[in-house]
């Protein structure tokens, strides 16, 4: 069977979009602070906003990340979380959350069954340093990612057809 790439970023910025979805660890801030030649202070109350004892990147009027310009205006200094998408662990654990998410970003192949996207997923996390131990104030989505487990179907559960 020939391999199959599960996910290519197409930066057509649908992942920029919606509130509330960029936590950001204690290496994101300093990250950024220092791309964009702030101290961690100034750069939280001009960027972020603190919501449950985390702080989180905050929207334009129009939904999209404050740093989203006709794409990503701090690319290289994005936070773990942008550059871990889409393998997030419920994309990652979940075959339904994994077809949810191939119904919105261009990137996510469906020709990739879950199985593969997940074992895809894991490797790039792994060999990007992005797994995190729950606990370490990070964002979940980026919580230490179980083994492998058995997938109820390779696409979503039995009878979902995320391209209805």
């Amino acid at each position: 069977m020939p391999h199959i790439i599960a996910f290519t970023c197409r930066r057509c910025g649908h992942c920029c979009q919606g509130e509330g979805g960029i936590v950001l660890s204690d290496e994101d801030i300093d990250r950024l602070a220092n791309q964009l030649q702030m101290d961690r202070s100034d750069m939280l109350t001009r960027f972020a906003e603190r919501v449950n004892d985390k702080y989180r990147l905050i929207t334009g009027a129009d939904t999209y990340c404050i740093f989203y310009e006709k794409g990503c205006s701090i690319h290289t200094a994005r936070p773990d979380v942008c550059r871990a998408w889409p393998f997030f662990r419920g994309n990652i654990i979940d075959a339904d959350s994994h077809a949810m998410a191939a119904e919105d970003c261009p990137g996510i192949n469906t020709k990739a069954s879950h199985t593969e996207f997940a074992r895809q997923g894991r490797a790039y996390l792994e060999s990007r340093g992005l797994n995190r131990k729950r606990g370490t104030g990070g964002p979940e989505a980026l919580v230490d990612i179980p083994p492998e487990q058995p997938e109820e179907t390779d696409y979503g559960r039995p009878g979902y057809n995320a391209h209805r």
